[in-house]
């Protein structure tokens, strides 16, 4: 049996997670760009450190769909390289702490692909009559699996993808889509990395993304980290930036990720996306969708099925801490949209670039 306590995705590259010999750690996204925070759940904290990883999940402090995965079931791995109870007990707790981890943020598929296949792992060795270690030891091998398929993924992605691009292009994109997303080096923006390794010089084009800013706050910190051209324009710009062009030169493509893709093509991403594509549409500028196949819910027939989550109020009366509106005013808050399938020119996967 492999040692359940062995490190999965250290930190030896740029990760909003990790889990080492001492425990999980989670990247604070909230306090990005000016500060570097990093949360630590201990393996002897139990419980209460899978109901850590939850409401830093559900708060947004570790974001991205595949991330969100990443983070689910590394909590529950953390949990059992430590298990101190009855093999019966140790099962419920497992079951609860699933429960539990799939309440947290409703549209990304991703959570609900991670967390299905850790219970797979988990039921078949308890149907078959193993111990706890037995059932500790599937649950870590499973959780790890599935960070390493979406590492191995987000590497296809941006092999794929980066062919779609020529040296000189400048793509627009929103959210934020690079490897704070992901257990790898991201989707959309691990398209454009890859491209960049491969010596061409391409640039990019950030929307700000309101209401929480994860366009400015986190795909600008990562493009200036990692060394890529990048502009960043607020969410209302882009149709005059693709009408006009961005200094001096014009946006040649959109690469996006994705929460969901229904089994018609229809994808939910941050809210936003809807318009970006139809200004895309507008002015001729291929919009593609970069996204694993977790990523990909047959289970939904089209956007109308997508389940959309509402968030607080107060993410839009407010920016950086400052209130930006009457603290009365009636919000609507729906944190992703549905872009219809007519208008993505193709879908960006580990298999390759296509059709839904």
């Amino acid at each position: 049996m492999t040692d359940p306590r062995r490190p999965i995705l250290v930190r030896d590259a740029l990760r909003p997670l990790c889990l080492d010999e001492r425990g999980l750690r989670l990247l604070d996204q909230r306090r990005l760009p000016t500060e570097e925070v990093w949360h630590h759940f201990d393996d002897n904290d139990g419980d209460a450190a899978v109901e850590g990883v939850a409401r830093c999940i559900e708060s947004l402090a570790v974001r991205g769909a595949p991330a969100i995965g990443g983070a689910a079931v590394l909590a529950l791995a953390a949990f059992a390289r430590r298990p101190r109870l009855t093999r019966a007990q140790f099962v419920d707790a497992l079951l609860r702490h699933d429960a539990r981890l799939r309440r947290t943020r409703p549209t990304a598929v991703n959570l609900f692909a991670a967390l299905d296949g850790v219970a797979r792992a988990r039921d078949a060795v308890v149907q078959a009559g193993g111990d706890t270690d037995a059932i500790a030891a599937a649950v870590v091998d499973a959780a790890e699996a599935w960070c390493h398929a979406d590492e191995a993924a987000c590497t296809a992605m941006g092999d794929h993808g980066a062919a779609l691009l020529s040296d000189g292009d400048v793509v627009v994109t929103i959210c934020h889509t690079g490897a704070l997303a992901t257990c790898g080096q991201g989707t959309a923006l691990g398209v454009v990395k890859s491209a960049r390794r491969a010596g061409k010089d391409v640039a990019v084009v950030a929307l700000e993304t309101r209401p929480l800013l994860q366009g400015a706050r986190l795909t600008a910190w990562e493009c200036q980290r990692e060394g890529i051209p990048v502009t960043l324009i607020t969410d209302g710009m882009a149709a005059f930036a693709l009408a006009r062009g961005v200094r001096g030169r014009r946006i040649r493509r959109a690469l996006v990720g994705a929460d969901r893709v229904a089994r018609n093509g229809d994808t939910a991403n941050k809210i936003g996306t809807f318009g970006l594509a139809a200004a895309c549409a507008h002015h001729g500028v291929p919009f593609h969708v970069v996204a694993p196949r977790t990523t990909f819910d047959d289970s939904c027939r089209d956007g109308d099925a997508i389940p959309i989550e509402e968030r607080s109020a107060d993410e839009v009366r407010t920016a950086v801490g400052g209130a930006t509106s009457p603290a009365d005013v009636a919000v609507w808050n729906p944190s992703f949209d549905v872009t219809p399938a007519a208008l993505i020119a193709s879908f960006v996967t580990e298999a390759g670039v296509g059709p839904r």
